[in-house]
C-alpha cells in the first residue's frame, strides 16, 4: 500500500502511456534518494522539528508523484521510490509467501533470497547504502568518532557543528563498505579460480547483505520504536491536534523509562546483540547458498566463501561494539 496508487491512478495515464525510464538509469534515482534521506535523517540539524518534516515528506511525495505521472506507478516504483526498493528487498526475507493456489504459508527465513536473480550495479550500491548508512548512525553518536575532530562528547555542542564531519562521515562508510565488500567477493572468486565476473558474483551475493541489513534498522531503531512509538498511538487519536480521543489514547502517559535504567538497559542490549547476531549467522547461510549457485563443485565453493565469511565475522564485531562503546545523545 503506498501514498501514491491511488493518486497516479486518477490521474496518470498508466504504466503502457508513461515514458520509459533509460536502462542504464536502472534503479540509480532510488540510491540518490536514499542517500538524500539519511543524510536528511542522520546529518541535518532539525530533522524532527515538524513544520520541515511536513515540508520535506511533502516535497518527497509531489517528486514521486510526478515521476510517477511521467514514468508510470510501476516503473518508478521499481526504480525511483526508495522505500519500495527497500521494502521489495526486504520482503524476501519475510517468514510468510504465496503458495500456488494463492494462499499464505510459512517459509523459511531468507528462503526467497536464493531464488533471486544478480543484482545490478545500482542494485548493489543500494544495499550496501541500506547498511552503511544505519552504521554510520551508530558510529556517529560514539566518543570514538566524535574525539576524532575535537569534540567533548559530555559537551556535545549539536547537530549543526558536525554537519560537515557528518556528511563526510556517511560518504565515507559507503565507499569503504562497498570497497571492503568488492575485495572480499574478489578474493573469493580468485580463490575458488571462478570464470564468474565481479559483477555476477556481486550482484548474487550483495543479497546475503539483507538479513544484516535488517537486522542492523532492528537493533538500532528498537530503543526509538519503544518511545516514539507511544507518542505515536497517543497521535492516532487526535491527529489535527483538535482534541479528538478516537481510540482512547490522547492521553496517555508516554513511559520513556522503558529504555531507561539498569534493568531496560540489559534486555534492550541483549536483543539488540540477538538480532546482530542472528542476522549475520543467516548472512552466511545465505551467502553459502548463492555459493553454490556459482560454484557447484563443494570445494571451490567453500573457498570462495573464506573472505566473506571473515568480512562478516568482523562486521558482527564492530555492531556489538557499537552497542558496548560510549554514545552521546
Amino acid at each position: 500500500v503506498g501514498p501514491w496508487r491511488i493518486a497516479s491512478r486518477l490521474f496518470g495515464t498508466g504504466d503502457e502511456g508513461a515514458r520509459r525510464l533509460p536502462r542504464w538509469l536502472s534503479c540509480w534515482p532510488a540510491v540518490l534518494l536514499f542517500f538524500a534521506f539519511a543524510w536528511f535523517e542522520l546529518i541535518d540539524p532539525a530533522p524532527d522539528d515538524p513544520a520541515w518534516l511536513a515540508l520535506a515528506a511533502g516535497l518527497y511525495w509531489l517528486l514521486t508523484f510526478l515521476a510517477m505521472l511521467a514514468f508510470g506507478y510501476q516503473n518508478w516504483s521499481r526504480c525511483g521510490e526508495f522505500l519500495t526498493v527497500f521494502l521489495s528487498m526486504v520482503a524476501r526475507f519475510a517468514i510468510v509467501e504465496r503458495n500456488e493456489h494463492g494462499r499464505l504459508a510459512l517459509c523459511w527465513p531468507g528462503a526467497k533470497l536464493l531464488a533471486a536473480e544478480p543484482l545490478p550495479t545500482s542494485g548493489i550500491a543500494f544495499l550496501l547504502l541500506a547498511l552503511s548508512s544505519v552504521s554510520f548512525d551508530g558510529l556517529s553518536k560514539t566518543f570514538f568518532w566524535l574525539g576524532l575532530f575535537g569534540i567533548n562528547p559530555l559537551e556535545f555542542p549539536g547537530r549543526t557543528a558536525v554537519v560537515g564531519s557528518g556528511t563526510l562521515g556517511l560518504v565515507l562508510t559507503f565507499v569503504l563498505l562497498a570497497a571492503v565488500f568488492l575485495l572480499a567477493v574478489w578474493l573469493g572468486q580468485r580463490l575458488a579460480k571462478s570464470d564468474h565476473t565481479l559483477g555476477q558474483a556481486a550482484g548474487l551475493l550483495v543479497w546475503s547483505i539483507v538479513p544484516i541489513a535488517l537486522a542492523y534498522h532492528v537493533a538500532h531503531y528498537l530503543t526509538a520504536l519503544l518511545v516514539d512509538g507511544q507518542y505515536a498511538l497517543a497521535a492516532l487519536s487526535d491527529p489535527f491536534a483538535l482534541s479528538w480521543n478516537l481510540f482512547g489514547t490522547a492521553d496517555m502517559q508516554i513511559k520513556a523509562g522503558i529504555a531507561a535504567g539498569a534493568d531496560s538497559a540489559w534486555w534492550l542490549w541483549n536483543v539488540q546483540a540477538g538480532a546482530i547476531i542472528l542476522g549475520h549467522v543467516l548472512a552466511v547461510l545465505v551467502a553459502h547458498g548463492f555459493a553454490w549457485r556459482l560454484h557447484p563443485q563443494p570445494s571451490r565453493a567453500a573457498l570462495s566463501q573464506f573472505p566473506l565469511t571473515l568480512l562478516m565475522i568482523a562486521y558482527t564485531v564492530f555492531g556489538l561494539w557499537l552497542l558496548a562503546t560510549p554514545t552521546t545523545g
